[in-house]
């Protein structure tokens, strides 16, 4: 089949690299989010899948939104049989939609009706859920809605942050996309309406949802570390100053601290919880890199009794 693949994110570069390397599809050409500022100088840059689609000498389409004449009218030009979608970021219209002749299937990493939304690996760890997956689904104009081709399972394993988990969805998700695209062409392969049973919503994580509440349990902590990771980041207050969680994990024996309260050794820094305490791994104070929380603790000189989160920073 004519293919036009829609994405912006390095998440969605596997499935474009698939679709490529297919000897049966041919991707004629890519849609992707504007180029964006990025880095300290603001300058802007291409997006990872544009990035990827030049390299491979394919055409890339960048309209400010998909709804622009300019780009509706070079959609019809290329007259593709199917447009997958990967992460694309923006809304698709319904003069857009109506192009394809097999319409446009996404891939997005849950299983749906599970976690429609823009964060479903996010919330999915948030919920503490076990088992997630990947769907492949014909684009209507509901929020996640359509029909499912079809679905691939997924372990969260303990320690998964959600960059973790969505980077083993994209790789495997790429072949259940490609697989999805053969069927289509072929025949075999028919969209089966979602069930009503177990809808859930995944909206973005904002930077507000991703503040750690030290009286929640240990558990509620480790999930929010683990989900915000590497987006929008896990935070805390010290000493007025926002202070990043990059990692951290329970430690059930440690002794009792209060919610917040910080002990510091030699090697190991805990934080105090609703229930047992937490070891901080790896934290980033403001204006600064990454580093080793004993480092950082080890600077800062902990007093006795000092909490982190005693004061909210807008």
């Amino acid at each position: 089949m004519k293919l036009v693949f829609a994405g912006t994110p390095e998440v969605a570069v596997p499935a474009l690299d698939a679709l490529i390397a297919s000897d049966r599809h041919e991707v004629a050409a890519v849609l992707t989010r504007p180029d964006a500022p990025a880095g300290r100088g603001r300058k802007l840059v291409a997006s990872p899948v544009a990035e990827r689609a030049e390299e491979a000498g394919i055409e890339v389409l960048k309209p400010a939104k998909p709804r622009d004449e300019d780009f509706l009218a070079r959609l019809r030009e290329i007259a593709p049989d199917c447009c997958p979608v990967v992460a694309y970021g923006a809304l698709l219209p319904k003069t857009a939609l109506d192009v394809p002749a097999r319409g446009w299937v996404n891939l997005h990493f849950s299983l749906l009706p599970a976690w429609r939304g823009a964060a479903p690996v996010q919330h999915a760890i948030l919920a503490g859920d076990e088992v997630t997956g990947a769907s492949t689904f014909l684009i209507e104009e509901g929020l996640d809605s359509g029909p499912v081709y079809g679905v691939l399972t997924e372990q969260v394993r303990p320690t998964d942050t959600s960059g973790d988990l969505l980077t083993r969805l994209a790789f495997a998700g790429s072949g259940l996309l490609l697989a999805t695209m053969d069927g289509i062409e072929d025949g075999t392969l028919h969209a089966v309406p979602q069930s009503a049973d177990g809808l859930s919503l995944a909206p973005k994580i904002t930077v507000e949802d991703a503040q750690v509440d030290w009286t929640a349990p240990a558990l509620r902590v480790d999930r929010v570390v683990r989900g915000c990771t590497p987006a929008p980041g896990a935070w805390t207050v010290f000493r007025g100053e926002r202070l990043k969680l990059v990692a951290a994990k329970p430690v059930p024996d440690h002794p009792g601290l209060a919610p917040g309260e910080l002990a510091a050794a030699k090697r190991n820094v805990y934080v105090g919880t609703g229930s047992h305490a937490v070891e901080l791994l790896w934290v980033q104070p403001q204006g600064k890199k990454p580093m080793l929380a004993a480092d950082w603790a080890r600077g800062v000189r902990i007093a006795p009794g000092e909490r982190l989160g005693v004061a909210d920073v807008r």
